[in-house]
Protein backbone atom coordinates (compact mmCIF):
# COMPACT_ATOMS: atom_id res chain seq x y z
CA UNK A 1 0.00 0.00 0.00
CA UNK A 2 1.12 3.62 -0.88
CA UNK A 3 2.55 4.89 2.34
CA UNK A 4 2.83 8.84 1.29
CA UNK A 5 0.87 11.43 3.92
CA UNK A 6 0.95 14.03 1.53
CA UNK A 7 -1.49 12.78 -0.91
CA UNK A 8 -5.45 14.10 -0.34
CA UNK A 9 -7.91 12.85 1.33
CA UNK A 10 -8.29 9.92 4.22
CA UNK A 11 -5.90 7.55 5.27
CA UNK A 12 -6.53 4.42 6.48
CA UNK A 13 -5.83 5.47 10.33
CA UNK A 14 -8.15 8.41 10.10
CA UNK A 15 -11.22 6.40 8.59
CA UNK A 16 -10.52 4.35 11.24
CA UNK A 17 -10.29 7.41 14.02
CA UNK A 18 -13.33 9.00 11.98
CA UNK A 19 -15.01 5.60 12.95
CA UNK A 20 -13.98 4.94 16.68
CA UNK A 21 -15.44 8.46 17.22
CA UNK A 22 -19.10 7.41 15.50
CA UNK A 23 -18.73 4.27 17.36
CA UNK A 24 -18.42 5.71 20.39
CA UNK A 25 -20.94 8.18 20.23
CA UNK A 26 -23.22 4.87 18.43
CA UNK A 27 -22.46 3.00 22.11
CA UNK A 28 -23.21 6.22 24.43
CA UNK A 29 -26.99 6.28 22.93
CA UNK A 30 -27.25 2.24 23.38
CA UNK A 31 -26.14 2.30 27.02
CA UNK A 32 -27.64 4.89 28.65
CA UNK A 33 -30.46 5.50 26.11
CA UNK A 34 -32.72 4.80 29.34
CA UNK A 35 -31.77 8.00 30.81
CA UNK A 36 -34.04 9.51 27.98
CA UNK A 37 -30.97 12.35 28.14
CA UNK A 38 -29.62 11.26 24.55
CA UNK A 39 -30.34 12.65 21.22
CA UNK A 40 -31.03 9.59 19.12
CA UNK A 41 -28.95 11.10 16.09
CA UNK A 42 -25.96 10.29 18.24
CA UNK A 43 -27.14 6.54 16.91
CA UNK A 44 -28.11 8.01 13.47
CA UNK A 45 -24.21 9.07 12.85
CA UNK A 46 -23.06 5.70 14.84
CA UNK A 47 -24.75 3.55 11.80
CA UNK A 48 -22.00 4.90 9.64
CA UNK A 49 -19.29 3.61 12.05
CA UNK A 50 -19.35 0.00 11.47
CA UNK A 51 -19.45 0.31 7.44
CA UNK A 52 -16.07 2.32 7.61
CA UNK A 53 -14.69 -0.58 9.68
CA UNK A 54 -15.55 -2.88 7.36
CA UNK A 55 -14.26 -1.15 4.59
CA UNK A 56 -11.09 -0.95 6.37
CA UNK A 57 -11.03 -4.66 7.29
CA UNK A 58 -11.35 -5.50 3.67
CA UNK A 59 -8.42 -3.04 2.94
CA UNK A 60 -5.89 -4.26 5.73
CA UNK A 61 -7.34 -7.83 4.58
CA UNK A 62 -5.88 -7.36 1.20
CA UNK A 63 -2.91 -5.02 2.11
CA UNK A 64 -1.46 -7.09 5.01
CA UNK A 65 2.04 -8.93 4.53
CA UNK A 66 0.74 -11.19 6.94
CA UNK A 67 -2.92 -12.82 6.71
CA UNK A 68 -2.79 -15.34 9.52
CA UNK A 69 -1.35 -12.54 11.99
CA UNK A 70 -4.04 -10.15 10.99
CA UNK A 71 -6.77 -13.10 11.42
CA UNK A 72 -5.38 -13.80 15.05
CA UNK A 73 -5.38 -10.41 16.13
CA UNK A 74 -9.33 -10.06 15.33
CA UNK A 75 -10.34 -13.66 16.28
CA UNK A 76 -8.49 -14.14 19.94
CA UNK A 77 -10.43 -11.12 20.74
CA UNK A 78 -13.57 -12.09 19.27
CA UNK A 79 -13.45 -15.33 21.36
CA UNK A 80 -12.82 -13.23 24.39
CA UNK A 81 -15.85 -10.81 23.90
CA UNK A 82 -17.86 -14.34 23.15
CA UNK A 83 -17.55 -15.77 26.15
CA UNK A 84 -18.43 -12.76 27.78
CA UNK A 85 -21.53 -12.28 25.70
CA UNK A 86 -22.27 -16.36 26.50
CA UNK A 87 -21.44 -15.52 30.17
CA UNK A 88 -24.32 -12.71 30.14
CA UNK A 89 -26.91 -15.55 28.34
CA UNK A 90 -25.98 -18.00 31.19
CA UNK A 91 -24.77 -16.66 34.25
CA UNK A 92 -27.96 -14.29 34.76
CA UNK A 93 -28.22 -11.62 37.35
CA UNK A 94 -24.81 -11.33 38.43
CA UNK A 95 -23.73 -9.46 35.12
CA UNK A 96 -27.21 -7.95 34.22
CA UNK A 97 -28.07 -4.82 34.41
CA UNK A 98 -31.40 -4.37 36.56
CA UNK A 99 -33.67 -3.84 33.55
CA UNK A 100 -32.35 -6.69 32.21
CA UNK A 101 -29.90 -4.93 29.23
CA UNK A 102 -26.65 -5.96 28.82
CA UNK A 103 -24.62 -5.63 25.93
CA UNK A 104 -24.57 -7.55 22.69
CA UNK A 105 -21.29 -6.17 20.92
CA UNK A 106 -19.76 -8.66 18.88
CA UNK A 107 -18.72 -7.34 15.55
CA UNK A 108 -14.98 -8.67 15.70
CA UNK A 109 -16.48 -12.34 15.55
CA UNK A 110 -18.13 -10.82 12.53
CA UNK A 111 -15.32 -9.98 11.14
CA UNK A 112 -13.17 -12.49 11.96
CA UNK A 113 -15.95 -14.82 9.84
CA UNK A 114 -15.57 -12.21 7.33
CA UNK A 115 -11.85 -12.92 6.82
CA UNK A 116 -12.24 -16.32 6.81
CA UNK A 117 -14.72 -16.19 3.57
CA UNK A 118 -12.64 -13.59 2.05
CA UNK A 119 -9.20 -15.96 2.26
CA UNK A 120 -12.09 -18.78 0.36
CA UNK A 121 -12.26 -16.08 -2.22
CA UNK A 122 -8.50 -15.86 -2.43
CA UNK A 123 -7.83 -19.36 -2.91
CA UNK A 124 -10.53 -20.09 -5.53
CA UNK A 125 -8.57 -16.88 -7.53
CA UNK A 126 -5.65 -18.98 -7.25
CA UNK A 127 -7.45 -22.10 -8.41
CA UNK A 128 -6.96 -23.59 -5.09
CA UNK A 129 -10.98 -25.10 -5.36
CA UNK A 130 -11.06 -27.32 -2.52
CA UNK A 131 -9.67 -25.33 -0.14
CA UNK A 132 -11.37 -21.85 -1.19
CA UNK A 133 -15.23 -23.52 -1.21
CA UNK A 134 -14.32 -25.02 2.22
CA UNK A 135 -13.62 -21.21 3.71
CA UNK A 136 -16.97 -19.85 2.47
CA UNK A 137 -19.12 -22.55 2.60
CA UNK A 138 -17.97 -24.00 6.31
CA UNK A 139 -18.70 -20.46 7.85
CA UNK A 140 -22.32 -19.81 5.76
CA UNK A 141 -23.84 -23.26 6.57
CA UNK A 142 -22.04 -23.43 9.84
CA UNK A 143 -25.02 -22.19 11.60
CA UNK A 144 -27.21 -24.31 10.33
CA UNK A 145 -25.40 -27.28 11.43
CA UNK A 146 -24.99 -26.61 14.70
CA UNK A 147 -28.56 -25.73 15.10
CA UNK A 148 -29.94 -29.15 13.31
CA UNK A 149 -27.46 -31.08 15.96
CA UNK A 150 -29.76 -28.97 19.10
CA UNK A 151 -32.87 -30.03 17.31
CA UNK A 152 -31.71 -33.69 16.98
CA UNK A 153 -29.81 -34.30 20.42
CA UNK A 154 -32.06 -32.38 22.56
CA UNK A 155 -29.76 -32.64 25.39
CA UNK A 156 -28.83 -30.38 27.97
CA UNK A 157 -25.03 -31.01 28.17
CA UNK A 158 -25.08 -30.90 24.29
CA UNK A 159 -26.37 -28.04 23.86
CA UNK A 160 -24.92 -25.84 26.25
CA UNK A 161 -21.54 -27.33 24.92
CA UNK A 162 -22.55 -26.15 21.06
CA UNK A 163 -23.89 -22.47 22.04
CA UNK A 164 -20.21 -22.29 24.15
CA UNK A 165 -18.43 -22.98 20.88
CA UNK A 166 -20.73 -20.83 18.72
CA UNK A 167 -20.14 -17.74 20.84
CA UNK A 168 -16.43 -18.25 20.90
CA UNK A 169 -14.19 -20.75 19.19
CA UNK A 170 -16.43 -21.39 16.22
CA UNK A 171 -18.74 -18.07 15.56
CA UNK A 172 -21.59 -18.30 13.65
CA UNK A 173 -23.24 -15.54 11.78
CA UNK A 174 -26.78 -15.91 12.57
CA UNK A 175 -26.22 -15.82 16.12
CA UNK A 176 -24.61 -12.65 16.18
CA UNK A 177 -26.80 -9.65 17.08
CA UNK A 178 -24.24 -6.87 16.22
CA UNK A 179 -23.12 -7.68 12.32
CA UNK A 180 -23.36 -10.92 11.78
CA UNK A 181 -24.91 -12.40 8.21
CA UNK A 182 -25.64 -9.04 6.68
CA UNK A 183 -21.52 -7.82 7.80
CA UNK A 184 -20.60 -10.93 5.49
CA UNK A 185 -23.03 -9.53 2.93
CA UNK A 186 -21.47 -5.76 3.04
CA UNK A 187 -18.14 -7.40 3.46
CA UNK A 188 -18.00 -9.80 0.29
CA UNK A 189 -19.80 -7.04 -1.98
CA UNK A 190 -17.06 -4.81 -0.75
CA UNK A 191 -13.96 -7.34 -1.70
CA UNK A 192 -16.23 -7.89 -4.71
CA UNK A 193 -15.43 -4.29 -6.10
CA UNK A 194 -12.86 -3.45 -4.57
CA UNK A 195 -11.27 -2.57 -7.44
CA UNK A 196 -13.47 0.36 -8.57
CA UNK A 197 -14.42 2.62 -6.20
CA UNK A 198 -17.28 4.18 -7.62
CA UNK A 199 -18.55 0.78 -8.20
CA UNK A 200 -17.70 -0.27 -5.09
CA UNK A 201 -19.97 2.63 -3.37
CA UNK A 202 -22.76 2.04 -5.24
CA UNK A 203 -23.37 -1.40 -5.04
CA UNK A 204 -22.83 -1.03 -1.29
CA UNK A 205 -25.88 1.45 -1.16
CA UNK A 206 -27.91 -0.49 -3.16
CA UNK A 207 -26.78 -3.64 -0.95
CA UNK A 208 -27.98 -2.01 1.98
CA UNK A 209 -31.11 -0.34 1.17
CA UNK A 210 -32.40 -3.78 -0.33
CA UNK A 211 -31.06 -5.63 2.86
CA UNK A 212 -32.53 -2.95 5.20
CA UNK A 213 -36.22 -3.11 3.05
CA UNK A 214 -36.61 -6.58 2.79
CA UNK A 215 -35.14 -7.15 5.96
CA UNK A 216 -38.29 -4.87 7.63
CA UNK A 217 -40.82 -6.00 5.74
CA UNK A 218 -40.58 -9.46 7.45
CA UNK A 219 -39.95 -7.83 10.68
CA UNK A 220 -41.92 -4.58 11.11
CA UNK A 221 -44.31 -4.89 8.21
CA UNK A 222 -46.52 -2.13 9.47
CA UNK A 223 -43.26 0.42 8.75
CA UNK A 224 -44.39 3.66 6.73
CA UNK A 225 -41.69 5.19 4.69
CA UNK A 226 -41.66 7.91 7.34
CA UNK A 227 -40.58 5.65 9.71
CA UNK A 228 -37.10 5.44 8.08
CA UNK A 229 -36.30 8.66 9.23
CA UNK A 230 -37.26 7.91 13.09
CA UNK A 231 -37.38 4.30 14.48
CA UNK A 232 -35.67 2.36 11.41
CA UNK A 233 -32.75 4.49 10.43
CA UNK A 234 -30.14 1.74 9.66
CA UNK A 235 -30.07 2.62 6.23
CA UNK A 236 -28.24 5.60 6.95
CA UNK A 237 -25.51 3.29 7.26
CA UNK A 238 -25.37 4.23 3.55
CA UNK A 239 -23.58 7.94 4.15
CA UNK A 240 -20.85 6.08 5.01
CA UNK A 241 -19.86 5.84 1.34
CA UNK A 242 -18.85 9.43 1.71
CA UNK A 243 -15.82 9.04 3.84
CA UNK A 244 -15.23 5.34 1.91
CA UNK A 245 -15.30 7.62 -1.43
CA UNK A 246 -12.38 10.07 0.27
CA UNK A 247 -9.90 7.27 0.93
CA UNK A 248 -6.65 7.63 -0.55
CA UNK A 249 -5.49 4.32 -0.22
CA UNK A 250 -2.48 5.32 2.30
CA UNK A 251 -2.10 3.84 5.39
CA UNK A 252 -1.26 7.30 7.54
CA UNK A 253 0.05 7.00 10.97
CA UNK A 254 -1.28 5.70 14.21
CA UNK A 255 -1.19 2.72 16.69
CA UNK A 256 -3.16 -0.04 15.24
CA UNK A 257 -3.08 -1.55 18.42
CA UNK A 258 -5.45 0.83 19.85
CA UNK A 259 -8.24 -0.32 17.62
CA UNK A 260 -7.70 -3.96 18.71
CA UNK A 261 -7.95 -3.17 22.04
CA UNK A 262 -10.34 0.00 21.99
CA UNK A 263 -13.35 -1.50 21.24
CA UNK A 264 -13.88 -4.56 23.70
CA UNK A 265 -12.39 -1.93 26.74
CA UNK A 266 -14.56 0.67 25.81
CA UNK A 267 -17.68 -1.65 25.66
CA UNK A 268 -17.51 -2.78 28.96
CA UNK A 269 -16.36 0.51 30.57
CA UNK A 270 -19.42 1.93 29.34
CA UNK A 271 -21.35 -0.76 30.28
CA UNK A 272 -20.36 -0.55 33.83
CA UNK A 273 -21.03 3.03 33.82
CA UNK A 274 -24.44 2.80 32.48
CA UNK A 275 -25.01 -0.21 35.50
CA UNK A 276 -23.85 2.70 38.12
CA UNK A 277 -25.83 4.93 36.86
CA UNK A 278 -28.51 3.40 36.62
CA UNK A 279 -28.60 2.53 40.53
CA UNK A 280 -28.69 6.07 41.12
CA UNK A 281 -30.91 7.29 38.60
CA UNK A 282 -33.97 4.45 38.71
Amino acid sequence: MNQSITQKGLSGFSLKYLAMALMVLDHIQYFFAYTGKIPVFFSMLGRLAAPLFLFCIIEGFTHTHDRKKYFLRIYLLSIFMGAVQFSFYNIGNALVRPDGFFPQNQMLASFSILIVILQGFEWCSGKKWGRGLAAILIPVLLPFAISALMMAFPNPTLNFSLSLLAFTVLPCHSFIMDGGTSTLIFGVILYLCRKNRSIQAVAFVITCLLWDIVRLHFMAPALGVADFFTVAYEWMEVFAVVPMLCYNGTRGQGSKRLFYWFYPVHVYVLYALSCILYRFIV
